[in-house]
């Protein structure tokens, strides 16, 4: 039997068509308190000891920010054992599947699907584990165009490699959507119907006013770059988009994928650009002339030797060629002698 072809990213988790992984897997356990108590307190021994002991050993559990509990499990039979928990050991918990882990985006390139509506792909797909379509659009002299790249949400957290639309296998390639820019304030994370920020302009990051009329000097809200907080060639913009890519591929939080990308990102004042900068910065110290001792020594017939070069730029641990020319004595006054035979 041969090996199975990878996913179309690294990282990506695919379960093929014949055994899809078709029930729930994330879990919540929520601590029921009247005074709003949470799993901080908890010792994770008990915690461990009540899991155990409802539902088997289960893949993985972890504690949210929140102080709730978010459990992995392994099985069907596990999913079904889990839901029905309604204390854990002497604690009395609610327990509810994960509203956005149990399911996973992917994006298909079907020109044949581009006349047909997306709740007749969604009804035709539906065998194959896809809950919900949705096309995407572009922005064409002001008219919106639909495209023939549906989005597809399955109904597992693992993305299939592939799908059949009626004759046509499709490949399913990981959807990765955009950042979230608020139009308000210009930061990411957030809409503007919820942002609590100052009205900020997106050309040029002054606060007090929007973009529509503005002339002022392009200036990014969120890099101080200069160019307007739209623009996709912003680094702060790059970053947001790869923590979102790795939080979907390595199937984190997002505070974690925020972690892992920060501590991979040059701190300022320390890139790789100023690091470079600093190592070709040019030295202004001026070399000796050592040519210049023999240099009355050499007769009007013999060229003289070339000045030794300054403001030579340096670099770590490389001495400049002129230098090491410039450094040899000079010879122009030596005589090949030979021995007569006598």
């Amino acid at each position: 039997m041969g090996k199975r072809k990878s996913g179309p990213f690294s990282g990506q988790l695919i379960a093929s068509n014949s055994k899809r992984n078709n029930f729930p897997t994330y879990f919540v356990i929520q601590r029921i308190s009247n005074s709003n108590e949470t799993f901080h307190n908890v010792s994770p021994f008990l915690v461990e000891k009540g899991i155990t002991s409802s539902v088997g050993e289960v893949k993985s559990t972890k504690k949210l920010r929140s102080g709730d509990l978010l459990v992995e499990v392994e099985s069907p039979k596990q999913a079904k054992q889990i839901v029905k928990l309604n204390s854990l050991s002497s604690i009395p918990v609610t327990v509810k599947p994960h509203a956005t882990l149990n399911s996973s985006k992917g994006v298909i390139s079907c020109g044949e699907l581009l006349n047909e509506s997306v709740e007749k792909i969604t009804e035709e797909l539906n065998s194959q584990g896809v809950t919900h379509v949705r096309r995407i659009t572009i922005r064409r002299d002001g008219e919106i165009l639909n495209t023939k790249h549906p989005i597809l949400t399955f109904d597992s957290s693992k993305l299939p490699e592939h799908i059949k639309a009626g004759y046509m296998r499709l490949s399913v390639r990981t959807y990765i959507p955009n950042p979230l820019r608020c139009f308000k304030c210009q930061r990411f994370g957030h809409s503007k119907t919820s942002c609590r920020g100052t009205l900020t302009c997106a050309r040029c990051a002054e606060v007090g006013h929007e973009n529509t009329d503005c002339t002022r000097t392009e200036k990014c809200a969120n890099c101080k770059g200069e160019h307007t907080s739209l623009s996709r060639n912003c680094f702060a913009w790059k970053q947001e988009k790869e923590i979102i890519s790795t939080k979907i591929k390595k199937q984190i939080s997002y505070q974690e994928a925020r972690k892992l990308i920060k501590s991979q990102t040059p701190t300022p004042g320390n890139s790789y650009v100023s690091v470079f900068k600093k190592s070709t910065a040019p030295s202004f110290q001026t070399k000796p002339d050592i040519a210049a001792d023999s240099s009355s020594k050499q007769s009007a017939s013999t060229p003289s030797a070339p000045p030794a070069m300054t403001n030579q730029t340096s670099f770590p641990s490389v001495a400049p060629l002129c230098e090491k020319v410039s450094a040899l004595p000079d010879l122009t006054d030596f005589k090949l002698v030979t021995s007569k035979k006598s």
